[in-house]
């Protein structure tokens, strides 16, 4: 029997002490519902999830960007909705202005309107959206549809086309006049109809972009879910376990301790 050397009670605090640290990474792991809290952990679960992270965050902002996109080209049709119906009233009225019947009179009082749902008109084509032209054709709208950068091409609506230039510049003043206003308004109610037809394919197109982005980004985060989240139930016995490790650890350290005590009756 020696006492310089109390080997038992040092194995046991070797023992405690690796009890301990398991219980505070298994608290650590609990607290912040993370199975991997250093690297140390899961070096190369570490890794994948760090890019699992940083991909779905690209294509969070992809999404918002797609959303951005659906929402400026539903606010061209909102304008373009009521060009729709400025141009039908317009051809409505160049019609009644080749009545006959009509005087000098009648005619200049729809020529009016037909000026006034004109200059409606080329008052749109000034319209932006957050600082954005909605009707300018000289700007390319490309938008980011994924994590990589790729990019969909919006097609530009430009109300300062020449088919609703004419239409909205003609006159009323006489049948003959009101005859030609009536051929181009035509002409730009057959263009607006285009526009938005293409108008709508690219809202169909960001829309199945955005939904299968909503579609990838939830398979990321389930994968790195896997690597990087604990499994609480699995480490809530875990902890229960180390957690009676550490008691049961500490009072057989000090039963240890207390050993060297039995040399004092050889002593005495």
């Amino acid at each position: 029997m020696v006492i310089n050397t109390n080997t038992t009670a040092q194995n046991s605090s070797d023992l405690l002490a690796t009890s301990s640290a398991n219980l505070a990474k298994s608290l650590q792991r609990l607290s912040s519902g993370k199975r991997i809290i250093s690297p140390e952990d899961d070096s190369a679960g570490l890794a994948v999830s760090m890019k699992f992270d940083a991909q779905s965050k690209r294509i969070g902002a992809a999404v918002g960007n797609i959303s951005n996109a659906i929402s400026f080209t539903k606010t061209q049709d909102g304008y373009l909705g009521q060009v729709t119906k400025a141009l039908n009233r317009m051809s409505e009225l160049a019609v009644s202005a080749q009545d006959t019947t009509k005087t000098t009179t009648d005619l200049s009082l729809y020529d009016k309107e037909f000026k006034e749902l004109g200059s409606y008109v080329t008052d749109i084509a000034k319209k932006d959206f957050n600082g954005v032209s909605l009707f300018d054709n000289t700007v390319v709208k490309d938008v980011t549809i994924d994590s990589d950068g790729g990019k969909f091409t919006m097609t530009n609506i430009n109300l300062g086309d020449t088919a609703y230039t004419t239409a909205t510049a003609g006159a009323l003043t006489s049948t003959t006049l009101a005859f030609t206003a009536l051929g181009n308004v035509k002409s730009a109610i057959t263009k607006l109809a285009s526009d938005r037809a293409q108008e709508g394919v690219s809202m169909t197109r960001l829309n199945y972009a955005k939904d299968a982005l909503t579609v990838q980004k939830t398979n990321v985060d389930s994968a790195n879910s896997i690597i990087s989240d604990v499994d609480v139930a699995t480490e809530s016995t875990n902890f229960a376990r180390q957690n009676i490790l550490v008691q049961s650890g500490t009072a057989m350290l000090a039963q240890a301790n207390v050993q060297g005590q039995s040399v004092l009756r050889l002593l005495g």
